[in-house]
């Protein structure tokens, strides 16, 4: 695989240089400045190349060109929308990325109550506590019917653990939960996201992916003219939220848009963390069902703390959680070999080590929540270990 490492731009307290002592080989980055439904400039994207490459490396991949609300809907400017997002395809394949990961989550996108959670062991980790959720969207946003989402049991705990909530958890768990995009100044403060979940009234699940695969109408053509993959990451939880629909938590969820548009240049970001939460989800088997679509890999593991789902859980180490993380890295080597065999020139997969937990230096770096440089490195550390055993002469693998 081709080891990447995620890097938010100049802001990151974890540099280029960092990346690359780290074992990284690239750089997946976004423009996350430019406004959401705006076009990204070769002027921009050469701009940024420029500055990984003072640090040593290449940025060879995008996450995220986000697609906006309105696109999202079908409403508004969508369509200006989507000419600048293909606008921003060709840009960037001018300057030679031709790889770009994308979501189609309604509203929010990865959700947490806890960005840093501590451990047992004293590390820091990212957290969904399902109670805490629960709380804020019946007793904080206040959302009309949302007790109907939930079973009395958890309602009636999420009620006493917001009766003694103090005030300052409270707004931490309003300022994580509004976040939005990694990277990026969006956010929404209680009103707004009132505002931007009324945009939703009548849009379910059918009709949301019915608006994805119209936008994959229309971009994935032209990102097949430049040579590039666009690569689609699941909901993160993988489950409805906030009244929301979401459209890729599962192997049939991604069947069904990978069918509609069946080419190519319409794959795959298999998060084995966004995944993994669901305990229905059989990630080994599906990478391998999935494995010829899959463009980028993003490998964390998580730790379900409540049965079935929705369910509280947080981000465990890379190669502990419930994951099989060997068999799926396995599944991926084996992908790649089918493909070489094959003479796909992409038969080399992307991979990042995704997310981490906050360890040793970290703990006063500051970072990115989710983004450490000590606990991204365990992480490829553990994988790349992984990958190489898999993949030497020995197991019948290379």
């Amino acid at each position: 695989m081709r080891h990447i490492w995620r890097w938010f731009g100049p802001i990151d307290k974890v540099s280029v240089s960092d990346a690359a002592q780290a074992g990284a080989q690239g750089i997946v980055s976004a423009l996350h400045h430019v406004p959401t439904g705006s076009a990204w400039t070769f002027k921009e994207i050469r701009k940024r190349q420029d500055e990984v490459r003072a640090g040593g490396l290449e940025w060879e991949l995008v996450e995220s060109i986000p697609v906006s609300e309105s696109i999202k809907t079908m409403t508004g400017d969508w369509k200006a929308h989507i000419e600048a997002w293909k606008e921003s395809l060709r840009q960037l394949a001018k300057a030679g990325i031709f790889t770009v990961c994308y979501n189609f989550m309604p509203v929010l996108d990865w959700t947490r109550t806890d960005l840093r959670w501590e451990t047992a062991d004293g590390a820091r980790a990212m957290r969904f506590d399902l109670v805490d959720f629960i709380a804020f969207d019946i007793h904080v946003l206040q959302r009309p019917g949302a007790a109907k989402d939930y079973p009395t049991p958890l309602i009636e705990a999420a009620r006493e653990r917001f009766a003694s909530m103090p005030q300052e958890k409270i707004v931490a768990l309003s300022r994580n939960i509004g976040a939005g995009l990694p990277g990026s100044s969006d956010g929404y403060s209680i009103a707004e996201l009132r505002t931007a979940l009324r945009r939703y009234d009548g849009i379910g699940a059918d009709a949301l992916r019915g608006n994805l695969i119209d936008f994959l109408s229309e971009v994935v053509p032209v990102a097949e003219e430049l040579g590039m993959r666009l690569c689609a990451h699941g909901d993160d939880p993988p489950w409805p939220l906030l009244g929301l629909p979401r459209i890729l938590s599962t192997e049939q969820d991604y069947v069904r848009v990978l069918d509609a548009v069946d080419r190519n240049a319409n794959g795959v970001t298999f998060c084995t963390g966004s995944l993994g939460a669901r305990p229905d989800n059989d990630l080994p088997t599906m990478v391998k069902r999935l494995a010829p679509r899959i463009h980028f890999a993003h490998l964390r593991n998580v730790r379900r703390e409540t049965e079935g789902f929705p369910c509280s859980f947080f981000e465990d180490h890379h190669l502990d959680g419930n994951t099989d993380m060997i068999a799926i890295i396995a599944a991926l080597v084996s992908e790649e070999r089918r493909r070489k065999v094959e003479g796909r020139a992409d038969h080399q997969i992307f991979m990042r080590p995704d997310h981490g937990q906050e360890i040793l230096d970290d703990l006063t770096r500051g970072a990115q929540p989710g983004y450490p440089a000590i606990g991204r490195l365990k992480g490829l550390a553990e994988l790349r270990g992984i990958e190489q055993t898999l993949s030497h002469p020995v197991f019948g693998m290379n």
